[in-house]
C-alpha cells in the first residue's frame, strides 16, 4: 500500500551538504534560515519538518563534514612510520586542505562557532567536543612514539597534542583571513622547529 502523505520533493543527502557548505563558509550564527532554505533548495517547513531545527542540522551538517572532508590531515598520523613525520605531515596537509580553492577556507569545527555562544550552549559544545577528540587523536598517535621507543617514557603527550592542535586551529583561521599555500606551509615548519624541546625529557 502506498503511503500516506506526498514524498519529499528534495534530495535530503544533497540538502545536507550544501548546509554543510554554508555552515563552513559563515558559521553557525553567520548562516540565516533564510540563506540555509535558499542555499538547500527547500522552504522553512520542509526544513524543520526534516531536521527539525536549525541547531539539529547544524549537528547534521558537522557529520558530514567530518565524513567528508580532512581524511589526508588525519591519516597522515597513522600512515607515517614515526611521530615526529606524521605530526609534521599533519600540519602539511592541514595547510593544503585549508587552502583550496574549491571550498571555504580553514575548518568548520574551528569556525563554526568562535563566539556569541554561552559556555552551555549545545552547539559550541558539540564543536568543543570534536576539537577535544582531535587533540585526542594526537596524543594517541604520541603514546605509539613512546611505545615504539622513539620518545622518552616522560614525554608530556597531552601538553605536545594540545600545543600542535592550538597551531592546526591557528592555521584555520589565518587561512579564513586569506593566508596562502606558502604561508601555512611556513608555519608548519616552524611548528615542527618546536618538536625538539617539546619532546625532550
Amino acid at each position: 500500500m502506498t503511503p500516506k502523505g506526498r514524498p519529499r520533493a528534495f534530495d535530503r543527502d544533497a540538502a545536507l551538504v550544501r548546509a554543510m557548505e554554508l555552515f563552513w563558509a559563515k558559521g553557525y550564527e553567520g548562516a540565516s534560515m533564510a540563506m540555509l532554505t535558499e542555499a538547500m533548495g527547500i522552504n522553512s517547513p520542509s526544513l524543520y519538518a526534516c531536521f527539525g531545527s536549525k541547531a539539529q542540522l547544524f549537528k547534521e551538517a558537522v557529520s558530514v563534514y567530518r565524513s567528508r572532508v580532512g581524511h589526508e590531515i588525519w591519516n597522515a598520523l597513522p600512515e607515517a612510520k614515526t611521530a615526529r613525520e606524521g605530526f609534521h605531515n599533519f600540519l602539511k596537509e592541514t595547510a593544503i586542505s585549508y587552502t583550496r580553492p574549491d571550498q571555504p577556507q580553514g575548518c568548520l569545527i574551528v569556525l563554526g562557532a568562535l563566539h556569541g555562544l554561552s559556555e552551555d550552549d549545545p552547539i559550541g559544545e558539540l564543536l568543543r567536543e570534536n576539537r577535544r577528540e582531535n587533540v585526542t587523536k594526537l596524543k594517541t598517535r604520541l603514546e605509539q612514539g613512546v611505545a615504539d621507543g622513539e620518545l622518552g617514557a616522560a614525554t608530556d603527550c597531552q601538553n605536545i597534542a594540545e600545543f600542535y592542535a592550538t597551531v592546526q586551529h591557528g592555521m584555520s583561521i589565518t587561512a579564513r583571513d586569506g593566508a596562502t599555500l606558502d604561508g601555512l606551509m611556513r608555519t608548519a615548519d616552524a611548528a615542527m622547529a618546536a618538536w625538539g624541546g617539546l619532546t625532550a625529557t
